[in-house]
């Protein structure tokens, strides 16, 4: 949940991955900044502090996911605006225009991450759900939007990435709740 240490340049290092992939096309380099990505624990910890009533940790988790939201920002903003690759692929066009699916899709994605955080036996559900929700590139795909002047690209891709964020944590909320 903290971004401190080397947090933040896995961050970094994942945004550069992402916005690679989305730029050429590729969805397993996508699914691999996905795997790499730490989004996953400012927003479950958001989830996990409002479940227990702890708001210092919700305080602490929203002020963590606001910093390593501006950070990918500024990250795939500055690849954006240098690469050469300039037009909009099928990736990146993918993640502008949520649906219902996605609000689906990020809430069963959570409730899995919750159950699987839950068990004593160590799983894969965390990275699973990174991929299912696609964190990395809604917000990827909001910086190819700023940086190219695509409004409607920055806005319906932090649309999705907000959709992902509030219901992944609603999901943990719910799930810590149910499971005690």
């Amino acid at each position: 949940m903290e971004l401190r240490g080397a947090t933040p340049w896995i961050l970094i290092f994942a945004i550069f991955v992402a916005s690679v992939g989305l730029n050429v096309n590729s969805t397993a380099v996508i699914i691999g900044a996905m795997l790499i990505s730490p989004l996953m624990g400012p927003i479950m910890g958001t989830g996990l502090g409002v479940a227990v009533y702890d708001y210092d940790l919700v305080k602490r988790s929203l002020i963590n996911l606001v910093i390593a939201t501006i950070i990918s920002l500024v990250v795939s903003a500055l690849y954006f605006s240098l690469t050469p690759l300039q037009q909009a692929q099928s990736e990146l066009l993918a993640r502008t225009s949520p649906t219902l699916w996605d609000v689906l899709i990020a809430l069963f994605g959570g409730l899995a991450g919750v159950v699987g955080i839950t068990r004593k036996e160590k799983s894969n559900v965390i990275p699973g759900v990174a991929i299912a929700t696609a964190l990395m590139p809604p917000v990827c795909t909001a910086g190819y939007g700023f940086a190219t002047g695509q409004w409607k690209f920055l806005g319906g891709a932090l649309y999705l990435y907000a959709i992902n964020c509030v219901f992944i944590s609603l999901a943990t909320a719910l799930g810590i709740r149910v499971c005690g």
